[in-house]
């Protein structure tokens, strides 16, 4: 057993580093090109279309945009903006957090290259919901059509099994945080999972019914308490931001607590951070989004690019800024993972501390639900029936309760990086493969005469005019 994780480690770490560089990076920037650059061009209109229209109310029986949306937020909004962050700074120095913008930018067209596909290829399935993810369009990748359905296949197994590891280090996670309040952490476990079941037992609309509410709500609360540590720091934005230009292109020699970074290394750690952090490429968003009833794909994929933004642009900035602006990441004596909480202890003392440890708690509970969910999707795809999703979500629910007595959370880390190079590899190559079908739809929505994007342009300029 111990053979089989050393070879899962290495295999992980070996594709964590110029590989994913080169998929992720190269093939967002491909997809960018083929897509003129759609997330930029668009972005105002993008806009108008997320965030204007963020309450607007599905029709009976189907799942909003913005629901669905907050239902793929929910799994990438985690610990990870508020722990991984820091992680990063601490490991990359200020410069990780350029290319942490930069996977971000690229990504909110990859994202929006997922939900186009996945939109496009969803079908009902047997009890009557829209259903699809990355697998649906993967079986259509390749040219040859066993080709397509191994690597759907592989996509969906791997995703599936994925979601074991990725929800047991997420309960380890929100476990941990309990320990500050002196709570047993079992019995904290439990009523996690027991709160978990209740919700995915509801079935998507449950689902994206609690993230349309939760999602919000935790990152208003999460940002002002940013802006409150960032007004009282005003006069170090300004040096923060100028440091993050820096040292993306320079190293950073060692002061303080921070050992120092080589501009590899500002590039390495911010690209895992903003591939984590926004998931795009991971193909893991486009099974939430195939879930909701749009007019055209490119109307939900626009969906995507606002993910990203709230997820990467808007809460992983606060957090480093934050970070930099306080001057935590250089004190001596501060733990990586302990660097969020220390900077809001710098203007709230304890309570902050406390305050960041229940937002933690919350993006991981939110994580967890939404992880289940695309667990059980996968699997559905892999046996092709409801029913084997409802199996693999029970086994899911058990292995977080195994987790609780005494799974090792790197365990869990390594063995999620590993089940998640395997997604990443036939995701971005059926996006590579596909695109000329994206290209087709993107065009298809902003240049039919009456329709989609001029039908839009129209009505706002008929407003205009009174």
């Amino acid at each position: 057993m111990q053979a089989i994780m050393n070879v899962c480690i290495a295999a992980a770490n070996w594709f964590w580093g110029l590989p994913i560089l080169f998929l992720i990076v190269g093939g967002g920037l491909y997809l960018t090109i083929r897509c003129s650059f759609v997330q930029i061009t668009k972005i105002g209109y993008i806009f108008s279309q997320t965030f204007g229209k963020m309450f607007q109310k599905a029709d009976e029986g189907n799942v909003s945009p913005f629901a669905a949306a907050c239902t793929a937020l929910g799994s990438s909004i985690g610990a990870s903006n508020i722990v991984g962050v820091p992680t990063a700074i601490a490991l990359g120095g200020p410069g990780a957090v350029f290319w942490m913008w930069v996977i971000a930018i690229v990504g909110c067209c990859t994202k929006y290259c997922e939900i186009t596909l996945a939109i496009k290829y969803k079908v009902k399935d047997e009890s009557g919901n829209w259903f699809g993810g990355a697998f649906s369009y993967i079986k259509e990748a390749f040219g040859v059509k066993q080709i397509g359905i191994a690597l759907g296949t592989l996509f969906a197994l791997c995703g599936a099994i994925n979601c074991l590891p990725s929800c047991a280090s997420q309960i380890l996670s929100a476990t941990a945080q309990v320990g500050k309040f002196e709570l047993n952490q079992t019995l904290f476990g439990f009523i996690i999972i027991a709160f978990v079941t209740l919700v995915v037992f509801g079935g998507i609309k449950r689902i994206a019914a609690v993230m349309e509410k939760a999602v919000p709500v935790m990152a208003v609360f999460y940002l002002a308490g940013v802006l409150i540590i960032l007004v009282m720091n005003v006069g170090e934005i300004i040096p923060a931001l100028g440091s993050i230009i820096k040292y993306a292109f320079t190293p950073h020699a060692a002061f303080g607590g921070f050992t120092g970074s080589t501009i590899a290394l500002a590039l390495r750690w911010g690209t895992a951070r903003g591939v984590y952090s926004n998931e795009a490429g991971f193909g893991t968003a486009a099974i939430a989004h195939a879930a909701s009833d749009v007019d055209h794909p490119v109307r939900q994929a626009m969906w995507g690019v606002f993910e990203v933004a709230v997820d990467t642009l808007f809460i992983c900035t606060a957090t480093a800024l934050a970070v930099l602006t306080t001057g935590v990441w250089k004190q001596e004596g501060v733990e990586v993972g302990a660097l969020g909480q220390a900077a809001f202890g710098t203007v709230f003392g304890s309570v902050g501390e406390i305050f960041v440890a229940i937002c933690v708690l919350l993006f991981v509970v939110t994580t967890i639900i939404v992880v289940i969910y695309y667990g059980e999707k996968n699997m559905q795809f892999v046996f092709k029936t409801v029913k084997a999703g409802y199996v693999w979500r029970v086994v899911i629910l058990a292995g977080m309760a195994f987790a609780l007595f005494g799974i090792e959370l790197t365990v869990a880390y390594q063995l999620t990086d590993f089940f998640g190079a395997l997604k990443i590899i036939p995701n971005m190559l059926a996006l590579i493969w596909l695109s000329p079908q994206i290209v087709e739809l993107t065009k298809e929505y902003f240049n039919t005469p009456g329709k989609y994007y001029l039908a839009d342009m129209a009505e706002k300029e008929a407003k205009k005019k009174g």
